[in-house]
């Protein structure tokens, strides 16, 4: 611009002195058009304003619609009173409102997305008919599925780097599940650990509306490079595997807690209320009370009440041998005798019975002997297995999902280099 502008100065040095040249004053007398042509002409020319915002809990219709920068009466009154638009507008904060105006502020249409089910969603349409009313209606339409890419790199915790990444929370606690029978993410995470996924979205009119299923990711722990993919032959359960084909997914889960710090491992201790050391039979999460309890593997209720020290208990019987104990809990949400299936949420973090501050305390024995929750994790066998004849194909995917992962890990490092 500069180089340009330098240009055209020097050229236009080079002609004749303007004060020099002849100056002839015209006077023309001018008929302005008629106003109603005016504005005609006007309204040819007229804009709408596209606005969104999210609804408070506090809005009402006329301070939702002011933060959309539309003043209009007639629309407000209409939102306070419809049938239709208030449940599902005023009633719904949290919800999306996108709204179209006209350049003097009126409201011509509102819409609302809501997911409906796994598969649909439902649409909210407020719109101003001819006559200057307004009308409403709820249409019906699927939601489209659509893949996403995001990486990251660890600097202090896996949700901080995530966030970092624009990576959503549901998409974070898929990765801990899938990776948790070889990463201990309480423990075992490292600075510069990096990882890469690849996931699902459900779209309602090119907006993401639900989170889906992670389809491929990778992660470096520690320098070690562990791949999983999603793959469901037909006729049998889903599941992930590693690129080469192993199941990567096992009988039970590595922790009952899907956000926590470790703050007592399965070691020796000092007790924190009898203050002598000794052995620590279990696992402590620190977490908030009211944070959500999860069985680790398939099983049946056992006992859930009150049992001594341990407070609020629940145990649960895996078959096999094998017991799960999750102590300290503020809310029971199973009872004796009911079937659980894995990752169900069966109570809530608390600090009922010996406990100095909320946390869940967690037991895993076999056949009476208490064990390592992680270790048993990671010792017991894969749940899936990948049959010859479905090979083929998972080579295909994996090949697929192989080249949107270096991508991914790519656009990672130079975003970390720079």
């Amino acid at each position: 611009m500069l180089t340009a502008g330098g240009g055209a100065f020097a050229v236009a040095s080079l002609g004749p002195d303007p004060s020099t040249l002849p100056v002839r004053e015209i006077l023309e007398s001018v008929q302005p058009l008629p106003l109603a042509e005016q504005s005609e002409a006007l309204d040819i020319h007229r804009f709408s304003l596209f606005t969104a915002e999210a609804v408070r809990s506090s809005d009402t219709a006329e301070s939702l619609l002011a933060r959309l920068g539309i003043n209009d009466p007639v629309a407000a009154a209409f939102l306070r009173s419809d049938w239709q638009a208030r449940p599902q507008v005023l009633g719904a904060p949290g919800r999306t409102v996108t709204a179209e105006a006209t350049d003097s502020r009126n409201l011509v249409r509102l819409t609302v997305r809501w997911a409906a089910d796994e598969h649909s969603f439902r649409r909210l349409v407020v719109e101003r008919q001819p006559s200057g009313n307004f009308a409403s209606r709820i249409e019906a339409a699927p939601l489209v599925a659509s893949l996403r890419v995001g990486s990251g790199t660890i600097r202090s915790s896996l949700f901080g780097a995530a966030d970092d990444a624009g990576i959503p929370d549901a998409v974070t606690l898929q990765l801990v599940d899938i990776y948790s029978g070889d990463i201990d993410f309480h423990r075992g995470l490292r600075q510069g650990d990096r990882f890469a996924v690849v996931y699902e979205t459900l779209e309602a009119d090119g907006e993401p509306m639900r989170i889906g299923r992670v389809v491929s990711t990778q992660f470096v722990n520690a320098g070690r490079q562990l791949q999983a993919l999603w793959f469901q032959e037909p006729g049998q359960r889903g599941g992930y595997f590693d690129f080469n084909g192993r199941s990567l997914e096992r009988t039970f889960l590595a922790s009952p807690m899907e956000v926590s710090r470790v703050t007592s491992g399965f070691a020796m201790r000092l007790h924190p209320i009898h203050r002598t050391w000794r052995a620590h039979t279990g696992v402590d999460y620190g977490a908030p009370t009211g944070a959500p309890v999860r069985t680790v593997g398939t099983g049946r209720v056992e006992y859930a009440g009150a049992m001594n020290g341990y407070g609020n208990t629940v145990e649960i019987d895996h078959g096999n041998g094998n017991t799960t104990l999750y102590a300290h809990l503020s809310r029971i949400d199973v009872r004796k005798g009911q079937t659980v299936e894995r990752g169900q949420r069966i109570g809530a973090v608390g600090s009922t019975g010996w406990a100095t501050g909320p946390h869940l305390h967690f037991e895993f024995k076999e056949r009476g002997v208490h064990q390592d929750p992680l270790a048993v994790a990671r010792r017991h066998q894969p749940a899936t297995e990948l049959s010859a004849q479905a090979r083929p194909k998972f080579e295909l995917v994996a090949q697929s999902m192989r080249n949107q992962l270096v991508m991914a890990a790519s656009a990672n490092m130079v975003a970390s280099a720079r």
